[in-house]
């Protein structure tokens, strides 16, 4: 009794996945031939594997449905799962948003970064690839980095000119200009953006000002999140 109600459970959830995948992009009535021969394959295959567990357990009929079918179930589970890979990659990036302050968690053209321990907002950016954890400073008119990130970045520290007077939490101190090919929060990518670069040791965090900021549609704090809005 045990085993037939788990078969017919299985059976259940196989076609909900079936189902699941099918809607995913429309109706088989959609599907292009290229698409439709990819579907027929997905199927062959599935129909090979339940066939050679079928062989093998012949003589434990029951036994082979159930394996067959559980073949099944994990065949729809990684065709869905696939099916809604961005989906739930979205997810997951909402997930670690509230678990990793910092990481941004994207849709579309909106950012939403939750508000660290310390009660600043940490943002990881990527600058020309490199990964870069700064912190939001809306009195900063400028993107301001440290050496070590403007190394880890590949910036060409040995051209630098320190001509630019900054307030840092030292006291005053010089940096130097410079223009970032690419910075990127999440799904937000801005190019060409100005920046300073801080002298040695005048700096302990990076920090994202104006100069990329300004750049947005619009940006806000609602509660402990910071909501970045770039342009269409």
């Amino acid at each position: 009794m045990r085993r037939r109600f788990l078969l017919f459970m299985l059976a259940i959830l196989a076609a909900v996945m079936f189902v699941l995948a099918i809607q995913r992009d429309g109706t088989l009535a959609v599907l292009d031939p290229l698409d439709l021969s990819s579907l027929t394959v997905k199927i062959v295959t599935l129909v090979f594997v339940g066939a050679l567990a079928l062989a093998f357990f012949r003589e434990r009929l029951s036994q082979a449905l159930e394996a067959a079918l559980v073949w099944v179930v994990i065949a729809l589970l990684l065709i869905v799962g696939y099916s809604y890979r961005f989906e739930l990659r979205d997810i997951a990036d909402r997930v670690l948003s509230e678990l990793v302050p910092g990481h941004a968690a994207s849709g579309g053209r909106v950012v939403a970064i939750a508000r660290g321990n310390s009660g600043n907002f940490s943002v990881v950016t990527q600058i020309n690839g490199a990964a870069i954890a700064m912190v939001l400073d809306t009195g900063a008119t400028s993107v301001v980095l440290t050496q070590e990130a403007a190394k880890a970045a590949g910036l060409p520290l040995e051209l630098l000119a320190y001509t630019v007077n900054v307030d840092t939490a030292n006291g005053r101190a010089r940096a130097a200009p410079i223009t970032l090919d690419r910075l990127a929060v999440g799904g937000i990518v801005e190019r060409a953006v100005p920046a300073l670069i801080a002298q040695p040791g005048q700096l302990r965090s990076n920090l994202l000002g104006m100069t990329f900021l300004n750049r947005l549609e619009s940006w806000e704090v609602r509660g402990d999140r910071l909501i970045l809005r770039s342009y269409p």
